[in-house]
């Protein structure tokens, strides 16, 4: 292969764009008010959990870890919905998903419940940011702790993921 041809193919291959991953959701606008329905219950909602849907997975993905996190709470944030174990060829979930696909499972989030509960900040808090992550993980089956600490579950699924991606909305108490 002469100098040129590679060159021309390897600047071929360079400006060919990475897909990253993205995040979606019919009921969640980026950055927007969460709607009543996806609301905890206490707080006047529905407590039905979004539809979310994903795309742009690295090749090498074995499952997918789905965390929903109020980033505002501190020191250690707080943990809503916590779902791992969905098969790499999982693209969705419904809103008001009942039954997971095989093989997934949820955890005891910071609520002490293994399912979706939804936002629900203290009065006299202000508006509490809550982020839903997609986790792209190379292995089938994740060490994670059920309970564990929202920013630490955070860091061990950075540690180990692929990739991610995140959509984020709001509530005001």
């Amino acid at each position: 292969m002469n100098l040129k041809i590679f060159t021309a193919s390897i600047l071929s291959v360079l400006a060919t764009p990475v897909m990253a991953m993205t995040l979606g959701s019919d009921d969640i606008a980026a950055g927007a008010a969460i709607s009543r329905a996806q609301i905890y219950p206490r707080c006047g909602g529905g407590n039905i959990s979004p539809e979310l849907h994903w795309s742009g997975a690295p090749a090498g993905t074995k499952s997918f870890a789905l965390t929903m996190i109020d980033t505002s709470v501190a020191p250690a944030q707080w943990s809503h919905w916590i779902v791992v174990g969905l098969p790499p060829g999982t693209t969705a979930l419904a809103r008001g998903v009942k039954a997971l696909p095989a093989g997934a499972k949820q955890l005891q989030s910071n609520f002490g419940e293994a399912r979706y509960d939804g936002p629900c900040p203290p009065k006299g808090t202000g508006i509490h940011r809550y982020e839903f992550t997609v986790w792209a993980l190379p292995v089938a089956t994740t060490p994670l702790v059920p309970g564990t600490k929202a920013t630490d579950l955070s860091a061990e699924l950075s540690t180990l993921a692929l990739d991610h991606a995140s959509l984020a909305g709001f509530v005001a108490p």
